[in-house]
C-alpha cells in the first residue's frame, strides 16, 4: 500500500542540492555581479516602468467603439 518504503534510496545529488539550498544564506556574499543584478531588478526596471507609466498616462484612447457611437469618431 501507500506509505514510506524501506527500500527507498535517495539520490545523493538531490540530497546535496537540498542541503545547499537549505543553507544558502551561509554561503551567499555580496559581489559586484550580485550588486548589479539587484540594482537592475529592484531599481532600474521598476524606475523605467514608472517613468513610462507617468509619461504616457491618458495619452491613448483604448476604448473600443460602442453601441451608439458615431463612425465619424473613428
Amino acid at each position: 500500500m501507500a506509505g514510506p518504503s524501506k527500500s527507498l534510496v535517495l539520490d545523493p545529488a538531490y540530497q546535496k542540492y537540498y542541503e545547499l539550498n537549505a543553507n544558502r544564506y551561509k554561503y551567499w556574499r555580496w559581489t559586484p555581479r550580485h550588486a548589479m543584478l539587484s540594482f537592475v531588478y529592484m531599481g532600474l526596471i521598476p524606475g523605467v516602468l514608472t517613468y513610462f507609466a507617468y509619461n504616457y498616462e491618458g495619452k491613448f484612447e483604448l476604448r473600443g467603439k460602442r453601441k451608439g457611437d458615431t463612425i465619424s469618431e473613428w
